[in-house]
């Protein structure tokens, strides 16, 4: 077993502790995410990827004194407690204010609900300091933090600033919204909260549509872009992934059977004998859809007046937030609309809507569930929705089915359910009459369908998963880093060139070998590196490409000269030292026009802008432009091309002040893999300094005699960084000079390299 640590940290701690008359009462909490974290670190405790200590870190909801007290009749062998105590106006207005009437309702879509409140966000930020706080006196290098939820989006950063040696995760329980609404958050807030998340190692989301408004909003609004969800920030790889958090399907699978669950399914079946059973539970939330769902049955219900005795809909509302003015509102609108329909359409004999407003323990929710004919879940817009797993879980029967609105996190999985548009009343009924009236084989097949689902991806495997990533994602940083080449490891490399018989040499030009030029025209390679370039070549020993986003006519231009191997834009055309130029991908040009019309447009709206063309590519240029109205710009039109390039199978590629459009495939790592056999080679350098280069490493980055060069002080996956052309230039001559000596018998005595 490793010594490491675990630290689980979200609101309130999963325990329930209440004071009556200097009486205190200790109950453990329930939920989700409690059951889904003690039944991973059970099942895990003492093997291999076990915790050496774990602790929970939350607002316990009492006084320290009354804390004190409780510590003593706390139970639990799987963690440790970790109070945070937070001033109760503070945390009102951190909880009540900022968390739950902005944050929630904004990403839930409801932005007409959101308060912009300047003292709701100050009381947020220094709640989430005490968390901080609290933590960082426990918390050493090398221990795991696992942050949940939206209460808590600044804490990653606040936490890696005091231990950067730390490994944090975080996961949004509820949906991330799109670029269009977050950004109607105030600019530094913005800012602020992706800036905390990014203080993460690992971000998990429940869909792939969460994940990528995450990844455009810190695209748009921080300038960082992402690479198959991994994220370069400063100078640390961070992750983006989608963990759709699950339930214990055992746990309700089993509950078939419990003699509870039995007698509440039995009685509810006694009661409502010759009636189909339409049931619901949900929080009391504006955004579960609960009035939408009211309506819908009553529409069902006018248009299919046969049904009038013969269904009946329970529904159970569970309190919460009541003392938010939105959510007593709901209270009131739900208790008039059932009580509407019972009145117009109800009788002595039948009541259409029975409802409950109170909380249900589990075997008498699993008995409702196992009870039903119908499961109505319509929520306007959910984060994942569990219920809707727990009841098809439940189905021990194979019976029932299940009405699930599109807008949950759950109908990414779930696809055999019956798919509703909760704001659709009239399909609401429709579905409600099909559900109904569905033959038992269909619902059998639906629901063995949605229970291999589950059972496949249940919450141990959604904690292990996200977990055992957590892991993976420090491995890669591990990979990616800033270490400079220093003299003993450049005496290394050039012994290593040295004794090398075939030496593969792949370069980069532009930031590579010249600096950067204000003009691409103007950065024309010296004499001096001409000069370099002929003498390295004129080693038989070495195979030199030089691999540049520049065109064949340029390339050609400036090194048809030299005896080396040149590739233009990025591997679309290939000119071996002793052949002609050569087409690697396929040659279309459809979709020029439309990319150019527009950059066109941005070279309008930005000044000092410019467009190039290239054979198999278009690239809009900005390193001339004002900086800060630049990297906007260029925000909008990676975001626009990116839209436009899925029809036509393009790449869009954001380089070092450039935007280029080009033909998949034509990248510098494919490339590689495809024309340049690295395996007969005893040596191999390769240099470059931007993003696209990145590909050439990574492919590298498992061959021991590989020397990978980032040109810069930016975090790579090359092994090694130097900060300037010149110095790359620099190393280049000292390998020239080495290989002018190839016919001399300069292994006769010891080289000071």
């Amino acid at each position: 077993m490793i010594n490491k640590r675990l630290f689980i940290v979200s609101n309130r701690l999963p325990v329930n502790i209440t004071v009556e008359d200097e009486t205190i009462s200790v109950k453990p909490g329930s939920g989700g995410l409690v059951t889904a974290l003690e039944s991973y670190l059970d099942r895990h405790k003492g093997g291999d990827s076990a915790y050496s200590e774990t602790f929970w870190v939350g607002v316990p909801g009492c006084t320290k004194s009354a804390w004190k007290k409780a510590e003593t009749e706390l139970e639990t062998s799987t963690y440790s407690y970790l109070p945070v105590f937070v001033n109760k106006n503070t945390y009102d207005l951190y909880y009540n204010g900022f968390a739950n009437s902005l944050i929630w309702p904004l990403f839930h879509y409801i932005p007409s609900f959101a308060e912009y409140n300047t003292d709701h966000y100050d009381n947020y930020l220094k709640t989430n300091m005490v968390f901080a706080e609290t933590i960082v006196k426990h918390a050493r290098p090398g221990d795991h933090v696992w942050i949940h939820d939206y209460h808590l989006m600044p804490l990653a950063n606040l936490i890696r600033e005091a231990v950067p040696g730390i490994t944090i995760g975080f996961f949004l329980h509820i949906p991330f919204p799109s670029y269009e609404l977050f950004r109607m958050i105030p600019k530094k807030w913005q800012s602020d909260l992706l800036k905390g998340m990014l203080g993460a190692d690992l971000i998990g989301f429940h869909t792939i549509d969460y994940t990528q408004h995450f990844l455009q909003c810190v695209q748009m609004i921080l300038g960082v872009e992402n690479d198959m969800h991994m994220l370069r920030y400063k100078n640390r790889l961070i992750k983006a992934d989608v963990f759709p958090v699950s339930i214990d399907f055992d746990k309700f699978h089993n509950a078939f059977d419990n003699e509870r669950t039995k007698n509440t399914r039995e009685e509810l079946l006694r009661n409502f004998e010759g009636k189909k059973i339409i049931f619901s539970v949900d929080r009391l939330d504006y955004t579960k859809g609960v009035s939408n769902r009211l309506a819908g049955y009553e529409h069902f219900l006018n248009t299919n007046p046969e049904y009038h005795g013969k269904v009946v809909f329970i529904m159970v509302v569970v309190p919460s937030r009541e003392y938010i003015l939105k959510y007593a509102e709901r209270k009131k609108m739900i208790d008039e609309m059932i009580g509407n329909i019972n009145s117009k359409l109800g009788n002595i004999q039948w009541q259409p809507v029975i409802y409950q407003y109170t909380s249900v323990d589990f075997d008498e929710m699993v008995g409702m569930y196992t009870a039903c004919d119908l499961a109505l879940i319509t929520p306007l817009r959910d984060g994942m929705n569990l219920v809707a797993k727990e009841f098809a879980a439940s189905r021990k029967d194979k019976k029932g089915v299940l009405l699930l609105s599109e807008m949950a996190g759950a109908a990414r999985e779930l696809t055999s359910s019956v798919m509703i548009n909760p704001n659709d009343i009239s399909e609401i009924a429709d579905k409600i009459l099909l559900a109904l009236e569905m033959p038992e084989r269909e619902q059998q097949e639906r629901m063995e369908a949605m229970q291999a689902r589950i059972r496949q991806y249940d919450v141990n495997t959604w904690a292990s998963d996200f977990l055992h990533q957590l892991e993976l994602i420090k491995l890669r940083q591990d990979d990616y880093k800033v270490k400079f080449l220093d003299e003993m490891e450049k005496n290394e490399l050039l012994r290593q060139y040295d004794v090398s018989p075939r030496r593969l040499i792949l370069l980069d030009y532009d930031g590579t070998l010249v600096p950067y030029s204000l003009l691409p025209s103007k950065a024309k390679p010296g004499d001096a590196l001409v000069e370099i370039l002929q003498k390295l070549a004129a080693d038989p020993s070495n195979h030199i490409y030089l691999i540049s986003g520049r065109n064949s006519a340029v390339l050609e231009k400036w090194f048809g000269d030299v005896p080396i191997n040149l590739i233009a834009e990025h591997g679309a055309k290939i000119k071996l030292s002793t052949g002609e130029w050569r087409t690697l991908v396929e040659v279309n040009d459809s979709w020029k026009p439309q990319v150019e019309k527009a950059m066109q447009q941005y070279v309008t709206k930005c000044a000092n802008t410019f467009i190039e063309e290239k054979e198999f590519s278009i690239v809009w240029h900005y390193r001339n432009a004002n900086p800060d109205e630049a990297r906007l710009r260029a925000m909008e039109l990676f975001s626009e091309l990116n839209e436009y390039s899925r029809h036509f199978g393009l790449q869009v590629v954001r380089g070092n002040k450039i935007i280029e459009v080009k033909v998949t495939g034509a990248d510098k790592g494919s490339i590689i893999k495809r024309e340049i056999v690295t395996d007969d080679y005893e040596f191999i350098l390769a240099a470059g300094d931007d993003l696209t280069d990145e590909d050439m490493f990574k492919v590298l980055s498992n061959i021991d005699h590989a020397y990978t060069i980032k040109i810069g002080s930016e975090a790579s996956y090359a092994k090694f960084n130097l900060l300037t052309p010149h110095m790359m230039v620099a190393l280049l001559e000292i390998l020239s000079h080495l290989a002018s000596m190839a016919g001399q018998q300069r292994h006769k005595d010891p080289v000071d390299y």
